[in-house]
């Protein structure tokens, strides 16, 4: 048995004091038996990519830098895993969605760069970030291997696939995901469940367990905003909602796995044994046609 540690919060405008929020709600979920902490995506600030401003730029930072340095200092100290999602500047005019893996040792472990950039009202990510170039990951830790994936990768069955195939016994999602108020009445539970229901599927179809934190609360820079609908939960190899945190308040969503499932799972639905790789060479391509 290990347990994990989700980290659901608001964001302010100050970028230090939603680290200085992050860090104590990581050391909460270690004083509370969390070994593996993860954080929402991009937790240092706002969801700023609402908007398409030269600005924001300003926000990001290199890694290792300042904010991984504080996780070291945590993860080291408390002897847990921390995953922290960070805005990237690799070099001048060349930036990412970028999520650090750090050893229950303190050392850095590796990174995985976002792959699939949305380009939606409200979510111009496509302005800020380069597309990953690191590939799908997965990494052994000291308490178990996990994969790491970001927010609107979560869309795509083929890098959960990609991932749990080097072995990730967990894949955790680090999320910005919410409702434009005007369409929630009429589109609202529709599209929560489409997110949830894909999430839990990946966990299905790889035999293992999916872990997403997402951000809470309304943040307007742009328009009405976004309404994000938190609701962080973790899925067992089943695809069964192992918990959910609140719909509308900050929480650190503590929660124990049993690791013995991922070979039980995999065992007796042998997904990755029966799968016909001499078919799929057109996966490839961007569509056949």
């Amino acid at each position: 048995m290990i347990q994990i540690g989700l980290i659901q919060s608001t964001c302010s405008p100050d970028p230090q004091a939603n680290l200085d929020k992050t860090l104590a709600a990581a050391e909460r979920a270690a004083s509370d038996g969390a070994q593996i902490i993860c954080t929402q995506e991009l937790f240092r600030s706002q969801y700023f990519c609402q908007a398409e401003d030269h600005k924001f730029f300003e926000l990001a930072e290199p890694i290792p830098g300042p904010s991984t340095a504080a996780f070291q200092r945590i993860a080291a100290g408390r002897q847990v895993v921390i995953i922290a999602s960070l805005f990237e500047k690799r070099a001048p005019g060349l930036y990412h969605n970028t999520a650090v893996v750090i050893d229950a040792d303190g050392s850095i472990l590796g990174k995985y760069r976002k792959m699939h950039i949305p380009d939606d009202p409200l979510y111009y990510e496509k302005f800020y970030f380069t597309p990953g170039d690191l590939g799908f990951r997965a990494w052994q830790t000291r308490y178990a291997k996990i994969g790491v994936l970001v927010c609107w990768d979560q869309w795509y069955p083929e890098a959960a696939r990609l991932t749990a195939m080097q072995g990730a016994e967990i894949l955790f999602y680090p999320t910005a995901i919410g409702w434009h108020p005007a369409e929630k009445a009429e589109q609202g539970q529709r599209q929560h469940e489409a997110w949830e229901i894909t999430q839990r599927s990946h966990a299905i179809d790889n035999g293992c367990d999916v872990a997403v934190p997402n951000r809470v609360g309304h943040e307007t820079l742009c328009g009405e905003g976004i309404e994000f609908w938190g609701q962080s939960f973790v899925a067992g190899t089943s695809g069964e909602v192992l918990a959910k945190a609140s719909a509308d308040q900050e929480q650190v969503l503590i929660v124990p796995l049993d690791m013995t499932q991922v070979d039980t799972t995999r065992t007796h639905w042998p997904f990755l044994r029966d799968r016909r790789i001499d078919a799929y060479g057109d996966l490839t391509k961007r569509l056949v046609d």
